[in-house]
């Protein structure tokens, strides 16, 4: 009775489609989950659901995914659930276990080859034995081909056909690459040394070629979880293919349009499929969104809504729950650097009001990109953290801190609170408690050092747990040494902490992860979408990018582009992927025709921005009034009370609703506008030619200074037909 009554507790706050996808019954169960929808809450809590129903037991529960970070959170919520012994774990970090555990059986008594760490260095070697000279970006360019042939299970004799067949733009030709691997996998037996595509092809081979082998992880494992399965590549679907042996108690969980991993190898086929391959699979999609406004969200929804190829069959229209937030910001700007400047002022600005600055990312197409943005948050006095350029336990300041960390457990007293011996221990490698230093590369080492403070401080929170018995335990505070191999194991899970800063980030890096303000800079053609994208796969492929960057903001939400690269450039336009917007401050897809109808469509697709801060604006009374809400109003107060008496008396003579003749919004921007000639008062949303036809004498008479009996003492208003 209490099993139940835990597997029913399971249940409690989920939605009535996670609830769908907790309580499918065993089978194969697909999950289509949009970004911030839940989808980690939804596969965790059925794997919960189902271990304390008795359904299952969690040692035969395999759950897959594609980043040590995410296998640990994975971990510890079902530890939350109350669910221990599932094993969370990466696609290579699951083979890496069954092949050295089966190595003895495999290999004939013989040890498991060295595992490579990088192709790079015997890359280059193989392009030399061939003819090529390669530099190190060529090698990785080179290592990057042969990593994408052998995820797709292409042979190097096969690799011309392959590489043509999926429009591959190859660092060297063809035949040449095809060389190149046939000699790194020379290179790589001589050796005695394997990659990681090696390690899943031998575990694959493990199972389909050994029975035994097979029947004992079969055994083992019985129940799959896989998530981002649209990043699912053939060598992987092939292993996963070996583990289930045939049955179906598998749940898939993705989303299409986040498929932007490609060039690697990995495709959604697998997930649009799906249903095909397992006829009876039950399909739930989840659409509620409840990291991003629906600001945020009914831009996400505009970008895609135009996707589309195979992706876009799987397309979800997501429906945002949280309350309403700023709309999105776009703003277009002369060159890049000024670009750059606006950004980080903008950060300085949200840092100030209170927004903590780990909450704030800049993400753009390119890491090369990144430079100017660097620059731009040092001159503004911003932190900021590079992500994906260098991994935060790899980093040499890291590193040496840990060996600091090591050593002071011989000489700080045990007793010592945990935060104060990490202090202490980090003064050794000259970090100081108080403010950053200046300079970028100075700063950003400080932050990484106070990121450890920051982790013993969260660390001591929870005491260790001492055994005494088989069934008891006692708790104690935790020590130096406890925090030198907790950073130990999350250096091996490779568990970044977060450090207080500005995040700078890729687009394909940031994947996964969320902020509460975010930056999409350098929206421009040729950049998003990327001039390499040449076929309609690609460009695709660039719209489903940017919708990921969309769907990283929980809030506020910042595009912008650069007219011209440099001061006085070449112009750019805009990228085609940013919807048009219309006078009422929604998004609507641009359409053909010409003639008048063409010029009207021109009209209300034009783009119309704040006359003092020059951000694009989206909605309509903020387009009309031709500036932000929150930029300051220069109101003449004296002309405003003028034009609504004017505007009075016009209605009441035409016996219409005074918002017939002119909305408070327009008669706010004429007060504030003060246009003198024609073309600056049509130039005003909400004017037409009809009503300057109408109004306009008026109305620029009232600007220039003309009392209401001057204007309309006993003029008669009427509306032609």
């Amino acid at each position: 009775m209490v099993v139940h009554s835990a597997s029913e507790q399971v249940l409690a706050g989920l939605d009535p489609e996670q609830r769908s996808a907790v309580t499918a019954p065993a089978g194969p169960v697909c999950i289509l989950a949009g970004a911030g929808t839940g989808k980690t809450r939804a596969i965790t809590s059925r794997i919960a659901h189902r271990a304390l129903s008795g359904e299952i037991s969690p040692r035969h529960v395999l759950a897959v995914t594609f980043t040590a970070r995410a296998a640990a959170e994975m971990r510890s919520r079902l530890t939350v659930l109350g669910v221990g012994g599932v094993q969370a774990r990466t696609f290579h970090a699951a083979a890496l276990r069954q092949v050295r555990y089966f190595a003895p059986r495999l290999l004939a008594g013989r040890a498991m080859p060295e595992l490579l760490d990088s192709k790079v260095r015997l890359v280059t070697l193989a392009a030399a034995r061939v003819g090529l000279r390669a530099d190190r970006a060529a090698a990785r360019d080179l290592a990057g081909e042969i990593e994408w042939a052998k995820s797709s299970l292409v042979e190097p004799a096969d690799y011309v056909v392959s590489a043509a067949r999926a429009l591959r733009d190859t660092p060297h030709e063809p035949a040449k690459v095809a060389d190149v691997f046939t000699a790194y996998e020379q290179l790589k037996r001589s050796n005695g040394v394997i990659d990681f595509e090696d390690m899943l092809r031998a575990a694959v081979w493990g199972i389909e070629e050994h029975p035994d082998v097979g029947e004992q992880v079969r055994g083992q494992y019985r129940h799959f979880v896989v998530d981002e399965y649209q990043d699912v590549n053939p060598l992987q679907q092939r292993l996963l293919d070996a583990w289930l042996g045939g049955r179906d108690d598998l749940t898939v969980v993705g989303d299409a349009s986040q498929t932007i991993y490609s060039f690697t190898g990995a495709t959604s086929a697998y997930l649009v499929d799906f249903p095909r391959r397992h006829r009876n699979a039950t399909v739930v999609r989840l659409v509620r969104d409840y990291r991003s406004t629906p600001q945020v969200v009914g831009l996400a929804n505009a970008v895609i809504s135009q996707a589309r190829g195979t992706e876009a069959r799987l397309r979800l229209e997501l429906s945002g729950q949280r309350p309403p937030g700023p709309e999105p910001d776009l703003r277009i700007f002369t060159d890049e650097p000024a670009e750059a400047n606006a950004v980080a002022a903008r950060c300085r600005a949200l840092i100030d009001a209170g927004t903590p600055a780990k909450e704030i990312a800049v993400l753009f197409r390119v890491n090369a990109q990144s430079e100017a943005y660097e620059k731009a948050l040092t001159e503004a006095s911003v932190p900021y953290v590079v992500q994906g350029a260098e991994r935060f336990f790899e980093r040499a300041e890291v590193r040496q801190a840990m060996v600091a960390l090591r050593a002071a457990t011989r000489s700080i007293p045990g007793e010592t609170p945990l935060p104060a011996a990490v202090v202490e221990a980090l003064t050794a490698v000259g970090w100081a408690p108080d403010a950053p230093p200046a300079g970028g590369a100075a700063r950003e080492r400080w932050e990484a050092l106070s990121a450890l403070v920051q982790l013993s401080e969260e660390y001591a929170a929870s005491p260790a747990v001492v055994p005494i018995g088989e069934a008891a335990s006692v708790e104690r505070p935790v020590t130096l040494f406890d925090f030198t191999e907790e950073l130990a194991r999350r250096a091996a899970q490779q568990h970044v902490p977060t450090v207080d800063g500005v995040t700078l980030a890729s687009l394909h890096s940031a994947k996964g992860l969320e902020w509460d303000a975010v930056f999409l800079v350098g929206l421009a053609e040729g950049t998003m979408p990327t001039t390499y994208a040449k076929t309609v796969e690609q460009v695709e492929e660039e719209r489903r990018l940017l919708y990921v960057g969309i769907t990283r903001a929980r809030e506020w939400l910042w595009l912008s582009y650069a007219a011209a690269r440099s001061p006085g450039g070449r112009a750019r336009r805009p990228s085609r992927f940013l919807p048009q917007l219309d006078r009422s401050g929604g998004t609507e897809r641009a359409t053909g025709g010409t003639g008048p109808a063409r010029r009207a469509e021109r009209r209300r697709t034009q783009i119309v921005s704040c006359r003092i801060c020059g951000a694009t604006l989206l909605a309509g009374p903020d387009r009309k009034l031709g500036r932000c809400p929150t930029c300051p109003s220069d109101i003449d107060d004296e002309l405003h009370e003028r034009l609504r008496e004017w505007r009075q008396r016009v209605s009441a003579a035409q016996k219409v609703p005074a918002y017939v003749v002119f909305t408070d919004a327009t008669l706010i921007a004429l007060a504030e506008r003060r246009p003198g000639r024609s073309e600056e008062l049509i130039a005003i949303a909400g004017i037409g030619p009809r009503k300057l036809g109408l109004y306009g004498e008026s109305v620029l008479a009232l600007v220039g200074g003309a009392g209401v009996d001057d204007v309309c003492p006993e003029k008669t208003f009427e509306i032609s037909s």
